[in-house]
């Protein structure tokens, strides 16, 4: 296997791409953690607000977990970041209420200057999605990036000391919580 041929167009690739030195060591720089901008100054880290597509989506515990502003079912006022993650739950009322709030900002009725980072699926129950309310997400994940987030039976009494479930690694270095411990 050749290992100085570059693995997929770096168009897919998010974030700062690795100098060819670090290409393919694993090797993570201060820089890719935390860029700069061209004056030298480091970046400040992105805020996000939570913004629920239905009651009891669970953006008040996503906030308290991941950090940012929990919007609720409101839009994010003046003062809250712009960058919005919708969060429902995936039962069937759930994923209708995010296709939904989707559309609007499809048809650019949504406040101007929010700016739809991602869709936050929370499980409503444990165990595995049904087939079908599985095939109702499968399109939602081909127009944006959709980050799960299991069932967490501390939780629901509560508690939401420790660290995020790893299956939320992807969602924990979103939101700037990965490692973060509360």
């Amino acid at each position: 296997m050749r290992t100085d041929v570059r693995q997929g167009p770096e168009i897919w690739i998010r974030g700062p791409v690795a100098g060819p030195a670090l290409v393919g060591t694993g090797a993570v720089t201060d820089a890719e953690r935390m860029p700069e901008r061209p004056g030298g100054m480091p970046l400040t880290r992105r805020r996000f607000s939570w913004l629920a597509t239905h009651g009891g989506a669970g953006t008040t515990t996503l906030a308290a977990v991941y950090g940012g502003h929990d919007c609720g079912r409101d839009w994010p006022g003046p003062d809250a970041p712009r960058s919005v993650l919708l969060v429902a739950r995936t039962h069937s009322a759930g994923l209708e209420a995010v296709v939904r709030t989707l559309e609007v900002f499809r048809r650019g009725q949504a406040p101007a200057g929010l700016d739809l980072d991602a869709v936050v699926l929370v499980a409503d129950a444990p165990g595995r999605l049904p087939r079908p309310l599985a095939q109702r997400v499968k399109p939602l994940e081909s127009v944006i990036d959709v980050y799960r987030v299991p069932w967490v039976p501390a939780w629901r009494i509560g508690d939401l000391s420790g660290s995020p479930p790893r299956e939320t690694e992807a969602l924990a270095r979103l939101t700037g919580a990965a490692g973060r411990r509360r």
